[in-house]
């Protein structure tokens, strides 16, 4: 199945919906990822300190998915600032890859942009350890002070979205920018007893979770949501079979 994807630059691809992994440390990774990928996921998203690399990995292997058809982020843990070299050389040996598909800093380093690890992450990308990279919770202010200082902008910045945190404004900032949003937490940060949600979803005969992660798709911000349960990573995958309207997007939008 083909899976709706957005540029990153460069002619890579990242597939708008993939499966996140926080909060499924070590052991408890490994069958919820093989779920995922048996069920069609093809974008992962793991991170240093969720300390589940190794497992991610494994399952991939495990999988029988071709490595090249699935598209593999991991993250620096801010603390790991000024120590960038051995942290990505860790994270592919223990994922059992050789090249990551995104990279992000996970959090400025000390609340700020950090330009020199902006500078270890571009020469990590020159040298195919990574196609692409980017950041995660960082500001547009943030962002601004990477691209000043090295003339390299962040093809992505992965931040808490879901409609209750829509904000028109800052998602254009990122499109004016060239930075693809990623949203995280996308039903923790919900209200699913929402009566705009409970409404749509009935219209498409579908679950308010459902109508969210379709938002998402149709804004062109990739969203991965998380689940340690069979039945529900199907489920979350399960949002092709529909589409919302325009009417219904702008409902949805006025939420927040």
């Amino acid at each position: 199945m083909t899976q709706p994807t957005v540029g990153i630059g460069e002619g890579h691809d990242m597939p708008l919906l993939g499966f996140g992994t926080w909060q499924l440390p070590g052991k408890q990774a490994y069958q919820p990822v093989r779920v995922a990928l048996e069920t069609g996921y093809r974008h992962l998203d793991t991170a240093t300190m969720y300390r589940n690399e190794s497992e991610v990995g494994r399952a991939l292997a495990d999988s029988g998915v071709p490595r090249a058809e699935v598209f593999v982020t991991t993250k620096l843990p801010a603390e790991r600032a000024g120590r960038e070299r051995e942290t990505i050389a860790a994270s592919l040996a223990a994922l059992g890859i050789d090249k990551l598909d995104l990279w992000l800093v996970h959090w400025p380093p000390n609340g700020s942009a950090r330009p020199e690890t902006w500078e270890a992450f571009i020469a990590a990308r020159e040298e195919g350890l990574t196609s692409a990279i980017g950041v995660s919770n960082y500001s547009i202010a943030q962002i601004d002070a990477l691209t000043e200082a090295t003339g390299v902008t962040p093809a992505v910045n992965q931040i808490p979205y879901s409609p209750a945190l829509h904000e028109p404004k800052l998602l254009a900032q990122h499109r004016e920018r060239g930075v693809v949003v990623e949203g995280y937490s996308p039903f923790r940060r919900s209200d699913l007893r929402d009566p705009v949600l409970a409404e749509v979803a009935r219209v498409h005969g579908v679950k308010p979770t459902h109508v969210i992660l379709r938002w998402h798709i149709q804004h062109g911000i990739v969203v991965i949501p998380k689940s340690a349960t069979p039945e529900r990573i199907r489920e979350n995958f399960d949002v092709s079979g529909f589409s919302l309207t325009e009417e219904e997007m702008a409902r949805i939008d006025a939420i927040s």
